[in-house]
């Protein structure tokens, strides 16, 4: 509901705070970078989650006002061990902060989406050939690069269209260039649940990932968890975590996006060998691993 944030935080903030003075814990483990429980752990260790840099370096993105980064750092510095999602991540902490590599921890994350033929979707899907493309679309997203270098390709292919789910309706500005690139009647956005989410990968004739920089990328395991094939960005974390289940492109490159999901497009053969490596791929990766390094993580803090 409207406002739930602000009547929420300082509940939340009370609570944590109550807990904290009563000393009954061993370790604590923030979800975010606000550094308000400093005062109150005393001498006992925190372990502190960078899921990733972007802040620092799309800092043009936020508010010169934003404190995100600041208080980030401070916590990197004062925290005794830090758990990042990816060796990527662990890189740019060490490069941009300084981080001892000592310090840090890689622990990657898992997939919870899941595809299932029994379940009904919700959604009729409109079109039977489509591109997905999921999440917001602003800034280091790269939506904008991604759907000028698909514009020849979806007036190439009169049956293909693109079909984005989730990140909100469309703003005028993406309308007025759809309109300019004459695509208009060929993008769509959609706000789906996880199970009609799953049915729209299953169905794809690929899922592009054209972001500029990702701290892990959580919609790589959830293709692969639906047998979708992924074309995506040759940046940060994704090959990291995509490994041979990904077909990759240069995200600032317009020609590079646009001849990656045509061979995607025009090769079945290889759109299933993508899927095959896609579903090896994703045993690699599994919350209950993440409970596991964690729980190392902390037991090591213990020590």
């Amino acid at each position: 509901f409207r406002g739930k944030q602000r009547l929420m935080s300082p509940l939340n903030m009370l609570a944590s705070v109550s807990y904290l003075k009563k000393q009954n814990f061993d370790i604590f483990h923030p979800t975010y970078y606000d550094p308000y429980f400093l005062k109150y752990i005393g001498s006992k260790p925190f372990v502190l989650t960078v899921y990733d840099m972007i802040h620092e370096k799309f800092s043009d993105m936020f508010s010169p006002l934003d404190k995100t980064s600041l208080e980030k750092k401070l916590l990197v510095k004062k925290a005794t061990k830090v758990i990042v999602i990816s060796e990527s991540t662990k890189k740019d902490l060490i490069e941009l902060f300084g981080t001892d590599e000592s310090k840090i921890e890689v622990v990657y994350l898992g997939n919870s989406m899941v595809f299932n033929d029994e379940l009904a979707c919700d959604v009729d899907i409109p079109k039977k050939k489509y591109i997905l493309f999921v999440g917001s679309r602003g800034g280091y997203k790269n939506f904008v690069r991604f759907i000028e270098a698909t514009a020849m390709l979806l007036k190439i292919n009169i049956d293909l269209s693109i079909l984005c789910v989730g990140g909100g309706k469309f703003t005028t500005d993406e309308l007025s260039l759809f309109d300019k690139l004459n695509i208009k009647d060929k993008v769509f956005q959609y706000n789906l649940d996880d199970k009609s989410l799953a049915h729209f990968y299953k169905h794809a004739v690929m899922f592009v990932f054209p972001s500029l920089y990702e701290g892990f990328g959580i919609p790589i395991l959830e293709a692969f968890a639906c047998a979708c094939p992924l074309v995506c960005s040759e940046t940060s974390s994704l090959p990291e975590i995509a490994g041979n289940g990904a077909h990759y492109f240069d995200p600032y490159k317009e020609e590079s996006i646009a001849n990656a999901i045509q061979k995607v497009l025009e090769d079945g053969d290889y759109r299933r060998e993508l899927i095959k490596n896609g579903t090896t791929r994703l045993k690699l990766f599994s919350w209950q691993q993440t409970a596991i390094d964690t729980k190392k993580v902390y037991e090591g803090v213990m020590k």
